[in-house]
């Protein structure tokens, strides 16, 4: 009838559900790279303002030293950065979040078949998962079942990160330097898996 809303639709064509569910997945991978670019883009600033070489920071970045030579300039013309600490015991919410998935990713690579967290360590890696409080509370109750499953096979170490991010999670303190929340996180993640590796040899 004139005046309505019909779709014809032929055998064999995408139902409009499937559609949806197709694009939200592409989204999602989209969204996540262009995340990390900017993330990329970022933590290249602060290496640098680590004291790390252009040259270096192309070799682990796998990118042409004119491109990276080109982000240290945009980083150099917005103003330098404060000093950033590396030190563990740090109490913003975004380093303590950065700890958090980092011992979530040990623990899901030690026991990868049974870990509850694994699947959240998954979708954090492929974007999937961000940081929101909810996702942060759902994460620290997945790591504290894991921490009692398998607390026998478990470093000590585990336990007092885990404690200990908590607490700090509980109340945290406000972010008292100029870097993003994601390149406080991914620093804080890297930095929290060396600590937990280097304490278990």
């Amino acid at each position: 009838m004139a005046g309505e809303d019909v779709t014809h639709q032929s055998p064999g064509a995408l139902t409009g559900e499937q559609a949806e569910r197709m694009l939200a997945g592409m989204n999602e991978v989209i969204r996540a790279g262009e995340e990390m670019r900017k993330l990329r883009a970022e933590m290249i600033g602060v290496f640098a303002g680590l004291g790390w070489t252009q040259e270096r920071i192309a070799q682990l970045t796998d990118m042409s030293q004119p491109a990276v030579s080109k982000q240290v300039m945009k980083h150099k013309a917005a103003g330098p950065l404060p000093p950033m600490a590396l030190a563990l015991d740090q109490h913003d919410a975004p380093w303590l979040e950065g700890r958090l998935w980092g011992l979530a990713e040990e623990i899901s690579e030690h026991f990868y078949a049974t870990a509850r967290c694994t699947h959240y360590v998954n979708a954090i890696a492929r974007g999937r998962k961000r940081f929101t409080s909810r996702n942060v509370d759902e994460l620290r109750r997945l790591l504290e079942e894991d921490l009692r499953l398998h607390q026998a096979e478990m470093p000590g170490t585990y336990r007092e990160a885990y404690d200990e991010i908590s607490r700090g999670l509980d109340v945290p303190s406000g972010d008292t330097t100029a870097a993003s929340a994601s390149a406080r996180r991914a620093l804080a993640y890297l930095v929290q898996r060396d600590g937990l590796r280097s304490s278990t040899r």
